[in-house]
């Protein structure tokens, strides 16, 4: 089960590029079957997958996301 963040998703994802220097929107994403975060917009309801795509050593390379609607 991810993590449920209650949040502007567009500016979530904005103050991840400035950690992480990849984010990509990949709708297909195998890393999406199984997201890290779900945020969700308290004002609009609306939903946003996130995924943390590491190495194998566990090094965090990008952030991967999609909407769900």
């Amino acid at each position: 089960m991810p993590t449920v963040i209650k949040r502007d998703p567009t500016r979530f994802l904005r103050e991840m590029k400035v950690h992480y220097g990849d984010v990509w929107k990949m709708p297909s994403s195998k890393y999406l079957l199984q997201p890290d975060f779900l945020v969700v917009d308290p004002k609009t309801g609306k939903k946003t997958r996130v995924s943390f795509v590491s190495l194998d050593d566990g090094e965090v390379v990008g952030v991967v996301y999609d909407d769900l609607g």
